[in-house]
């Protein structure tokens, strides 16, 4: 084999990015981290500073380690009393099929976790300083980034969130209105708070100016994000969740994140049975996986206010857009990274001189079955997001992950399933058409067989076109024979390969 390693992301530059690193003498960590960063600038909706995620590592011959830096319950300062909160801001969005309402605002702010977690992960898994990963994109960021087709679509269908305040107003539309394919963007404040991090790390983020002007600016706005849960705030390490598929083993997010167990459910049912599986018997293990979604898994929740608590938790049948992103990348000495982030929908908080674009998950429906602001502070805030190895032979074969929401566990589903069981390349795996279970019907993209839905016995949603809908996988392989390294990026969500 030749070269150092591949990246999948989800933008061309993002991904160019992450290949640079490599190129550079990083390892697959390394080029992780500064694709993130990247993403930061090129993917500017999905993640950023004020978001939280997930990453996956496979060292060379060493077991996987899950580090978890996802969104937690703020409210450690009850010094503003009952009903310090403001209102949940309704926003109504337009998909042109269908229209969504969100919920936005100071009050859906959580506490952020990716300055931590990708500090984490360098300092862990990593060789390159962090300085050094974060001026390509600082740079990027004051030069400017030409708008994507995708990117377009997104500044347009959030409009109304990230012009919800001023400084919302200022970064997102300086001309007056969204930006359109083609514009170049760039973002001096994010390129500072970058510089910051690169030479500073998360400290100020959590303990310094930058945590104290967020928390400042978010409590006047009638949020419940304190300087307390930030300084407390802290990278959890887990050990991934683990089961066998055919002859391979897959890696994935454990709990208190539900996405990865429902994934283990749904292959564990299609293991039952020699593959390739057909379409009635893909959804019957998606249908068996939605069943695991009971009162009583729901339940395990309860008194898990402890952030290292290991409880699987629901997630509500809400069908959001999912602001999302991941990268996956091997290189060739064998490290493997998988790292997904999220924003939710982006809180249109602003916080001006930061950088900062807050999270809106404690507005989102689907991590809130009890009603919003039921959970305890400290409590760290389930996602769908699973960050996925699949290894053979104690080789890792297959580095996946994906946006999408409650769709991130069928699309995953479905990549392994096309690249195990099928043999197919990693791209065609990314590229094939996809089917979801809802719990009432069955939604499919065009290129399912009409007989194989009929099968089901279920009503059949067929959508016009491969649509986001259907999640954004990100994938890289390695040949078990040849050692060739390839990477799949999904048009879905405008992703990038690139090779170094």
């Amino acid at each position: 084999m030749t070269g150092r390693g591949v990246v999948a992301a989800g933008h061309p530059v993002t991904a160019a990015a992450g290949a640079d690193v490599l190129r550079a003498g990083g390892n697959a960590v390394d080029a992780a981290v500064g694709a993130v960063l990247t993403s930061f600038v090129a993917e500017p909706l999905l993640t950023g500073f004020g978001a939280g995620g997930y990453l996956l590592v496979v060292p060379p011959g060493g077991e996987p380690v899950l580090l978890d830096f996802f969104v937690e319950t703020p409210g450690r300062d009850t010094s503003g009393g009952p009903g310090m909160l403001a209102p949940l801001h309704a926003v109504t969005v337009d998909f042109g099929d269908a229209r969504q309402v969100f919920h936005v605002g100071a009050a859906s702010c959580g506490t952020y976790g990716v300055p931590a977690g990708l500090a984490a992960a360098v300092e862990l898994f990593g060789r390159a300083p962090l300085a050094e990963l974060t001026a390509p994109a600082a740079r990027l960021a004051r030069a400017g980034v030409r708008v994507t087709a995708m990117q377009a679509y997104l500044y347009a269908l959030l409009g109304e969130i990230n012009t919800l305040t001023p400084a919302g107003r200022a970064r997102y539309h300086p001309a007056g209105a969204p930006p359109r394919e083609g514009d170049v963007v760039t973002d001096p404040e994010l390129a500072d708070a970058l510089d910051r991090f690169g030479a500073d790390g998360p400290a100020p983020f959590y303990t310094g100016d930058v945590a104290a002007a967020v928390v400042d600016w978010v409590r006047a706005e009638g949020g419940a994000l304190a300087a307390a849960d930030l300084a407390a705030y802290r990278v959890l390490r887990r050990d991934p969740f683990r089961t066998a598929y055919r002859d391979a083993s897959v890696y994935t997010n454990p709990p208190p994140s539900a996405g990865g167990i429902l994934i283990g459910r749904a292959l564990a049912e299609l293991d039952r049975s020699p593959g390739p599986p057909d379409v009635p018997a893909l959804v019957a293990a998606m249908a068996a996986a939605e069943q695991e979604r009971s009162p009583e898994f729901l339940d395990e929740l309860t008194g898990a206010a402890d952030p290292t608590a290991a409880v699987p938790v629901e997630l509500a049948r809400a069908n959001r857009l999912g602001s999302t992103t991941h990268a996956s990348v091997l290189d060739a000495e064998g490290w493997a990274c998988a790292v997904t982030c999220s924003n939710g929908e982006g809180s249109g908080v602003v916080v001006p001189g930061t950088g900062v674009h807050l999270n809106n998950i404690l507005g989102e429906e689907d991590l809130s079955p009890f009603g919003f602001h039921a959970h305890a502070p400290g409590l760290r805030l389930p996602s769908m997001m699973a960050p996925t190895a699949v290894l053979r032979g104690g080789a890792v074969e297959l580095v996946v992950g994906s946006a999408g929401s409650n769709r991130i566990r069928s699309a995953l589903l479905q990549v392994i399933v096309n690249v195990v069981d099928r043999g197919m390349s990693v791209q065609e795996a990314v590229d094939a058409p996809r089917l979801h279970y809802t719990g009432t019907e069955v939604v499919a993209e065009p290129g399912i067989a009409a007989a194989g839905l009929a099968a089901t016995g279920l009503p059949v949603t067929t959508f016009r076109s491969r649509n986001l809908y259907f999640g954004g996988c990100q994938a890289v392989t390695r040949d078990p024979v040849t050692d060739e390294l390839a990477g799949g990026a999904d048009p879905r969500r405008g992703g990038g390969v690139a090779a170094a």
